[in-house]
């Protein structure tokens, strides 16, 4: 009875493939000779092929069980993100941008109404809702289309940058198309246009639109045959009049403390040109820089950038991580008198063409954790009058724009935005070469649906409108450039029953309290184990923590 049940069971699961095997004996023995026959024959003897094949192959258990009726399962959990996201989840559901962020920014990036009707769709009462304090007496003509000042007394070609730039992305990551729509968007809009780690391309010149070059690990575009600095390429490049600012990249939200390997199958001729390595082999970003192993000496290596540069501004890139390692940047900039003229806070809700799981989801700071945090380390220190501080990380809006500058941000970089704005659709094929709209390929065939004419203007469009939105909640609270917007104005739900200032939810240092009663304040055993010589910490975190939350606990602080 036993053998009988299971060879019953193993039909039932079977059962599409003897079906069609059934059909199959009888079509050939009544009539095989019409279309209609070798139609019916084709189909039934696939369906049987594929059965035998299925129930062959070791790779899958479940398809061996099931043959072919698993293909069914194997289907729908490939379009499981497509169907989720056009039929099942609702408008603030999505991620990592919801349906309606990506709405806002085709709207705007396409010239069509951005006005909603009846009232918010978020729930007001939910934990982590954030607003902004307006004001009885707005202004009626804020600054809609703000501008700040890069470079500090030790720059000698200070740049005036908008408050909304397109964050890093290299070419590689990006289609040359893609590059070619923003950059000439840059140029249209009169912002700035970050090209990523991967060094700057003929697309990134093509248009003239002004270029923040970012130099990551691999030094690609100014490296050695050993992929070492060269000084002397990065001079002619960082000379030129399109390059405004040079930044050193030393972590990304997305992915921070990862390097990569560029496989040989895709360092194209063009590629190696732009990177200046190699064609058609590995091309390594290492983990860590070998320009600078401590702190003192990553600030001698942005001064000398400075230097080559013809004095234009130079300024870091980061995820914040440890924050004695946050520390230990100031006591280097204290000792040395050496500033950067600016430093890009990049959070961990960052994007990234691929990335592990696991650096994505739990590795580094958000945003506002780490802005505030460089933001209070360069108060406390009374380095901020030298700094610029600005910020990234899933920055689309203007309410976005309005918290994180209220936070300290001096302006803003966003990239996934600016892809949404020249046809990203969020299908997530990044890392698969397979981008559907051409932005995340090297597909030539896929690349030429993008037209470069209209998406550079769609850009353009999409920054003046984000500006334009910024102005207005500036305006409501009774400013007129959004640099008059404070921390106190920022108000985020705690729970249901009470809200708090973010004055009260994050720790805000008074100017100098590092220097003068660092014991006073939150981060007083990080700052006791920052070294200027070391990214190490110099003292036992653990126990010194540990004492301070004992302290405090008796009412010792």
């Amino acid at each position: 009875m036993k053998q009988m049940a299971s060879f019953f069971h193993l039909l039932m699961r079977a059962f599409l493939p003897i079906s069609a095997l059934i059909v199959l004996v009888l079509v050939l023995f009544l009539n095989p000779y019409n279309y209609l026959s070798i139609f019916v024959i084709i189909i039934a003897g696939f369906f049987v092929a594929l059965g035998i094949k299925d129930r062959l192959q070791t790779s899958s258990t479940l398809l061996r069980n099931y043959p072919v009726i698993a293909w069914i399962r194997h289907i729908f959990y490939d379009l499981r993100p497509f169907l989720r996201q056009y039929i099942v989840e609702d408008d603030l559901e999505g991620t990592p941008y919801s349906f309606e962020a990506r709405n806002l920014i085709y709207a705007r990036s396409q010239g069509k109404s951005d006005t909603r009707p009846l009232g918010t769709e978020r729930n007001v009462k939910e934990d982590g809702y954030t607003w902004v304090c307006h004001s009885m007496a707005p202004k009626s003509q804020p600054d809609t289309k703000p501008r700040v000042t890069i470079g500090n007394e030790q720059s000698s070609q200070p740049y005036e940058a908008s408050l909304l730039n397109i964050s890093a992305m290299s070419f590689g990551a990006l289609s040359g198309r893609a590059v070619e729509a923003l950059n000439k968007g840059a140029k249209i809009g009169d912002f700035y246009h970050d090209t990523g780690e991967g060094g700057l391309s003929e697309y990134h010149k093509k248009h003239g639109g002004d270029i923040v070059w970012e130099l990551g690990t691999g030094y690609f575009g100014c490296r050695d045959e050993h992929g070492n600095f060269d000084p002397k390429q990065f001079a002619d490049t960082a000379q030129s009049e399109q390059v405004k600012m040079t930044e050193i990249k030393l972590s990304q939200g997305a992915k921070p403390g990862h390097g990569g390997l560029l496989p040989g199958s895709k360092v194209t001729e063009e590629i190696a040109r732009t990177r200046k390595v190699p064609a058609h082999e590995d091309c390594l970003s290492p983990v860590g820089h070998s320009a600078f192993s401590t702190p003192v000496e990553l600030l001698e290596f942005a001064q000398h950038m400075r230097e080559l540069s013809g004095g234009k501004p130079v300024g870091l890139k980061l995820c914040v991580g440890m924050p004695h390692e946050v520390m230990a940047l100031g006591k280097a900039m204290l000792s040395t008198e050496i500033y950067p003229d600016f430093i890009v806070v990049d959070g961990a809700e960052g994007g990234t063409g691929a990335a592990p799981n696991e650096l994505s989801d739990w590795v580094g700071m958000p945003l506002e954790d780490g802005l505030v945090m460089m933001q209070n380390m360069l108060v406390g220190t009374g380095l901020r009058k030298h700094i610029k501080l600005g910020a990234s990380g899933k920055i689309y809006n203007g309410m976005g724009m309005a918290k994180h500058i209220a936070l300290g941000a001096d302006w803003c970089n966003a990239a996934r935005a600016f892809m949404f704005s020249i046809g990203c659709v969020q299908a997530k094929r990044c890392d698969k070469g397979t981008c559907p709209t051409g932005i995340t390929t090297q597909d030539p065939q896929r690349q030429r649906s993008l037209d470069i004419e209209i998406q550079s203007q769609r850009a353009a469009l999409f920054h003046s409108k984000t500006l334009a939105a910024l102005g207005e909640i500036v305006g409501s609270c009774g400013g007129v450039h959004p640099s008059e917007l404070d921390p106190h104005q920022i108000i985020t739900r705690i729970d249901a029953a009470q809200s708090k200032s973010i004055m009260e939810v994050h720790p805000f240092l008074p100017p100098n309290s590092l220097l003068d009663t660092p014991g006073d304040t939150a981060y007083c055993d990080w700052w006791e184990a920052a070294s200027k010589d070391t990214f190490k910490p110099i003292k036992n975190l653990t126990d010194a923590m540990g004492t301070t939350l004992l302290a405090h606990k008796r009412g010792h602080y």
